[in-house]
């Protein structure tokens, strides 16, 4: 005889009839597969969510983490701004008998570097003699009556503006013309009191 044909059959578990076990090993039905492809439809758009979630995390933090380079440059920049217009002023009041060739030199080549490096880190100044004042790039410490320059425009720069690539690094300080209020008005009212 052979060992199969002797083994007896297995018992199925306390209070489930024999029939139980022979269901679940018929072939999986219509249902079924219908039912494992939803399943897998499912868990697939999971996983694409998932991932999509994953790329966008990625692009975000990136995007962050520039940011922050660029706002941890611009801070820097604007403080090697001040220096710059330290120099500037120090470089205008000196005398040209006060000090000898060669150290004059010396600050002179400082200040170069000073504006080469602000170059290579794409700042450029703001050129505002002369333009229409924008609140954008400007800001009006005072105001000047004048006829010989537009009313609105820059007559002078008290400190220069900055800009970083397209983006205003430090408004220019400037004074802004102003035309002169007529004498004739002026005196017509007090006439007419």
């Amino acid at each position: 005889m052979n060992d199969e044909e002797q083994q007896p059959a297995t018992p199925a578990p306390e209070g489930e009839p024999q029939e139980s076990h022979e269901k679940e090993r018929d072939p999986p039905t219509h249902e079924h597969l219908e039912e494992a492809l939803r399943e897998k439809d499912q868990f697939r758009l999971m996983a694409q969510r998932a991932q999509a979630d994953l790329i966008n995390y990625k692009r975000r933090s990136a995007e962050e983490m520039d940011e922050l380079r660029r706002a941890a440059n611009s801070r820097l920049l604007t403080r090697v701004l001040s220096v710059v217009d330290d120099l500037d002023r120090a470089l205008s009041h000196i005398p040209e008998d006060a000090v000898t060739p060669g150290w004059f030199d010396g600050l002179l080549l400082v200040q170069r570097n000073l504006n080469n490096l602000l170059e290579s880190e794409s700042v450029t100044k703001i050129e505002a003699l002369g333009q229409p004042f924008g609140p954008w790039e400007f800001e009006a410490v005072q105001y000047e009556e004048t006829t010989e320059v537009e009313d609105g425009h820059v007559t002078r720069v008290v400190r220069e503006g900055y800009r970083l690539r397209d983006r205003v690094l430090r408004a220019a300080q400037v004074i802004v013309a102003k035309r002169p209020e007529p004498e004739q008005q002026s005196e017509t009212t007090e006439e007419g009191e």
